[in-house]
């Protein structure tokens, strides 16, 4: 037993000679046959030690048997321990390996082997073919008087000779052959970046570099158009229209173009050229920041979702204006311009295109330099008179055209109802739609004015017709349950409403009226002082409340703030006439 301890003692300090006990059963097997011969002759010293108490040295020989079995116990515990550590660094070596049998894709390897199989195959099959049509093409040698020795060496030459050739040509021509060759397109799927405010800031600044020359140009003709530097439009104007009236109008942007390149060539030489007709304002560069707080980061991604959504519904704005112009949105806009176009196309037909282009660039100049100055400088002329803006401006956006059939789907479904309730009840004939449509507008739990205990003219305005988003925070209370509540916010001519998720029922004790003539003060409010911004919420004070009530949580803070606000100020600063016709609807 000793000695098989000291050869698992000796193995396991050489841990890469150590092995598993479950993968070595050989070994485990001569381990306990050496025990086996062993222990007859220990025991038999050992008894006959045992045997003679009264010997000598006996009392000596038991204290060594006890620190003898001590040490085996230390022994047995050391050899405990290089078992466990051998099983975990075999349990985490079989964990490495099958995290590299799974991240190596062996399925693509093999895919892209037998892609390159096929193609070696495609080539040698294309290399048969082609030089079996050249030895088919080529004609057949003429019948010769010599014997048939004669005649199978001059073939043999020949045959050598054409071969030579076509691998000749081949060797030489093969390549530009092979770049004519159809492969299928492989899709490959392009990896996404994960978000980084650095790569974020960094990012933004070269987009605004890349379009800095872009909107430079853009300044520089709305200058040239208003006329900012008097003498280089009067000088443009005048080298345009002569080069107009002599056809040079296309050989003289193809001149500005060179003239232009040539000017950036100097400047990448290191010629300091700078024209411009407005002068360039350069705005200070911030040194990036290594590390941002997290409040950092979080105002850099709301500034940069704000220009992201701002830009976004421009291009949406300009891309759905195009899209409905052409698609009969609007059909009196797109007949203006279909009349336009035939016109257009009939003049192009019957004039000579030295004619046409001289009227086309005498227009364009005209319309640059002159008209379009008079009606920049003249708004009011320009909405009666320009009618390249004017059809611009009338054109609808995808979510206006909604918010129109929407409407128009509101009016049909309620007009039946108003009809038979004016029946029933004798309305008079003086109520306006407006009013009407207010009677059957409801929320979610029921008709608006039984939700909120008011009467049946009090509507939301047009700008919270679905209401706001928003939490409830009520600081005189101390419960919880009725400190914060989810809901939505509406504001009226004379109130501002707001309707608990939580109500079961309507008239729910738990929505809130406010009438506007009530309030003291209204401001914006900002709940977390930690959060970056001016905040999300809406401060309201009324003399029945100890401490202001709090609309927080809303996302379309600034416009609810703005309908509240200015509603506020027509209830405060409304005349006595106003009110009479109110009273009297």
């Amino acid at each position: 037993m000793l000695k098989r301890l000291d050869k698992i003692r000796f193995r396991g300090q050489k841990r890469d000679e150590f092995l598993d006990l479950a993968e070595s059963p050989n070994a485990s097997d001569s381990e306990c046959n050496d025990d086996l011969l062993m222990k007859p002759r220990v025991s038999l010293k050992d008894a006959e030690e045992l045997r003679d108490p009264a010997g000598p040295g006996s009392i000596t020989m038991a204290a060594a048997i006890q620190d003898y079995q001590r040490t085996e116990s230390d022994r047995l515990n050391e050899v405990k321990g290089h078992l466990e550590i051998a099983l975990l660094e075999k349990h985490f070596l079989q964990e490495e390996l099958r995290k590299l049998r799974e991240e190596t894709n062996v399925e693509t390897l093999k895919q892209e082997l037998e892609k390159e199989r096929s193609k070696r195959v495609d080539l040698e099959q294309k290399m048969n073919e082609i030089l079996k049509t050249r030895l088919e093409d080529s004609p057949p040698p003429p019948p010769k008087a010599h014997g048939p020795t004669v005649n199978g060496t001059g073939e043999k030459q020949k045959e050598s000779l054409s071969s030579k050739l076509w691998k000749w040509l081949y060797e030489r021509f093969g390549v530009y052959i092979e770049d004519f060759r159809f492969q299928p397109e492989e899709n490959t799927v392009e990896t996404e970046e994960p978000l980084s405010a650095k790569r974020l800031t960094e990012n933004m600044r070269r987009l605004k570099r890349g379009a800095k020359p872009v909107t430079n140009f853009m300044r520089n003709l709305s200058a040239l158009s208003s006329w900012h530097s008097v003498y280089t439009s009067a000088i443009a104007f005048i080298i345009y229209m002569n080069a107009v009236w002599h056809g040079w109008a296309i050989p003289l942007f193809l001149f500005l173009a060179i003239l232009r390149l040539s000017l950036n060539y100097l400047i990448a030489k290191g010629w300091r050229i700078q024209w411009s007709i407005v002068p360039e304002v350069s705005e200070p560069m911030e040194p990036p920041k290594e590390d941002l707080t997290v409040s950092e980061k979080f105002q850099l991604v709301l500034d940069v979702a704000q220009k992201a959504q701002n830009l976004f519904g421009k291009m949406s704005d300009v891309l759905e204006k195009i899209k409905n112009l052409f698609m009969w949105v609007q059909p009196e806009i797109t007949q203006k311009l279909y009349i336009g176009l035939w016109m257009a196309f009939i003049a192009s037909c019957l004039l000579p295109y030295k004619l046409l282009g001289f009227i086309i660039g005498l227009y364009a100049g005209i319309k640059f330099f002159i008209i379009d100055f008079i009606f920049k400088s003249c708004p009011k002329l320009r909405d009666k008179y320009d009618t390249p803006y004017i059809i611009w401006k009338s054109l609808p956006t995808d979510p206006q055209l909604k918010e129109r059939n929407s409407a128009t789907l509101n009016r049909r479904q309620i007009q039946p109802v108003v009809a038979r309730g004016s029946l029933a009840a004798g309305v008079p004939s003086g109520i306006g739609r407006e009013e009407e449509s207010g009677r059957a507008y409801s929320t979610k739990r029921g008709p608006f004015h039984e939700v909120f205990n008011l009467s049946e003219n009090e509507r939301p305005l047009p700008v919270c017709e679905n209401g706001w988003r928003c939490c409830l925070i009520n600081r005189d209370r101390k419960m919880p349950t009725d400190y914060i509540r989810n809901g939505v916010l509406y504001v009226t001519e004379n109130y501002l409403c707001f309707e608990s998720s939580s109500s079961r029922s309507a008239s729910s004790k738990k929505n809130k009226v406010i009438k506007l003539q009530d309030i003291t003060d209204i401001q914006k409010y900002k709940v977390l002082s930690v959060l970056p911004g001016s905040g999300m919420g809406i401060s309201i004070a009324t003399p029945s409340t100890q401490k202001p009530l709090v609309f927080g949580a809303m996302i379309h803070r600034d416009e609810a703030f703005d309908a509240i606000f200015s509603q506020y100020t027509k209830i405060i600063g409304s005349t006595p006439s106003v009110t009479v016709t109110n009273s009297e609807t």
